[in-house]
C-alpha cells in the first residue's frame, strides 16, 4: 500500500514514458469499474510530494489516442486521492511564433474527437459540469512559472484543438483550425480534461511543440518520427518543469475545480441506482455522505 497521501499525478504522453528522480517507488495495479488504466501506476516521492506517474499510451506506446482508457485512468488517480494532474503532451503548432521545442500552457480547448467516452455519469445519474475554462487557472500559473524557470521558451495561454487521430490532419483541416483561432493541435487532452473536472481534480497541460503540423509552406510535414525526436529533446526540460511545479502546489485548493460537482449533479441522489453509486463512489462519495448526514 502507498505510504502517505498521493496529492499529485503526472500523465506522460508520447516520448514521456517514465518519471526520473522518484524515490521510495512503488508500482501499483489499480482496477476500476471502467477497466484497467493505461498501465501500472508508479508512485514515489519527488520534490517532497508523493506523486503517481502514468504513461498515457502505456509503456512501449501501444495504445492509440482513441483507445486510451481515460475513464479508468482518472478513476484510478481519484482512488489514490489525487488533487492535481500535470499532463505532459506532444502537440503541433498552428502559429508561426510557437516554434518546435517551445512549450505552451493552453487555457482553452476545441473538441474534434468522435465517440470517446467523455463522462463518468449516466446509468441513472446526470451531471453537467461547468467547462468554460477547461484548465485549472491556479495550476496553470504554477506550471507556467515552473516551466519558465526550467529554461523553456513558454507561451502562456492558447487554444488546443483535439482531433481524433491517429492520422494527422489534412492541409485543409490544419488551415481550418488556424482560421478558427486554434494555436496548437493534439489528440489526447480530451476527454482527459473533462473527466478530471468531473472528478474535481485540478488539471493543466504542459504542451511540447514538436512540429508545424502540415500548414507551414517551408517546414517539413509532421511525422511520428519528428514528434518523438523533438519530444525526447525536451524531456529533461519537461521533467525539470514538472519537478519545480510539484514543489509549489498549494496546501489548500481555492479554485472551483475542488467543488466542480457541487452544483452540477441534477439527479436527486436518493434516486440513483446503488450500483451506480458504488461505481462512482470515489467521485461522488462525499456528496452521498452529505446527503445521509442531511437526512
Amino acid at each position: 500500500m502507498v505510504d502517505g497521501p498521493v496529492r499529485a499525478a503526472v500523465i506522460g504522453g508520447s516520448g514521456f514514458y517514465a518519471m526520473a528522480g522518484l524515490s521510495d517507488v512503488e508500482e501499483m495495479r489499480i482496477d476500476t469499474p471502467f477497466g484497467l488504466p493505461s498501465d501500472n501506476l508508479v508512485v514515489g516521492t519527488l520534490a517532497g510530494e508523493r506523486v503517481a506517474f502514468l504513461p498515457r499510451h502505456g509503456v512501449g506506446h501501444s495504445i492509440l489516442p482513441s483507445e486510451i482508457p481515460a475513464c479508468a485512468n482518472i478513476h484510478a488517480l481519484k482512488q489514490l486521492g489525487v488533487e492535481f494532474i500535470l499532463s505532459v503532451s506532444a502537440v503541433g503548432s498552428l502559429r508561426e511564433d510557437i516554434e518546435p521545442l517551445h512549450m505552451v500552457i493552453p487555457d482553452q480547448l476545441i473538441d474534434r474527437t468522435r465517440g470517446r467516452a467523455s463522462t463518468f455519469f449516466g446509468d441513472g445519474i446526470v451531471a453537467h459540469i461547468a467547462f468554460a475554462d477547461p484548465f485549472c487557472p491556479e495550476l496553470r500559473t504554477v506550471l507556467g512559472q515552473a516551466t519558465r524557470e526550467a529554461g523553456a521558451t513558454i507561451h502562456s495561454g492558447g487554444t488546443l484543438v483535439v482531433i481524433e487521430g491517429p492520422a494527422f490532419s489534412t492541409r485543409a483541416e490544419s488551415n481550418l483550425y488556424r482560421n478558427w483561432g486554434a494555436d496548437i493541435i493534439g489528440m489526447t487532452a480530451l476527454p482527459e480534461a473533462k473527466l478530471a473536472r468531473e472528478a474535481e481534480i485540478c488539471y493543466a497541460i504542459l504542451a511540447c511543440s514538436t512540429d508545424y503540423d502540415v500548414w507551414h509552406d517551408t517546414h517539413e510535414d509532421v511525422s511520428a518520427e519528428m514528434i518523438v525526436a523533438n519530444l525526447l529533446r525536451n524531456v529533461e526540460t519537461s521533467l525539470n518543469a514538472v519537478r519545480l511545479a510539484l514543489g509549489r502546489l498549494p496546501d489548500v485548493r481555492n479554485c472551483a475545480c475542488s467543488h466542480a460537482l457541487r452544483d452540477a449533479i441534477v439527479t436527486r441522489l436518493e434516486l440513483v441506482p446503488e450500483e451506480t453509486k458504488r461505481r462512482l463512489g470515489p467521485i461522488i462519495g462525499h456528496y452521498l455522505v452529505q446527503e445521509v448526514a442531511g437526512g
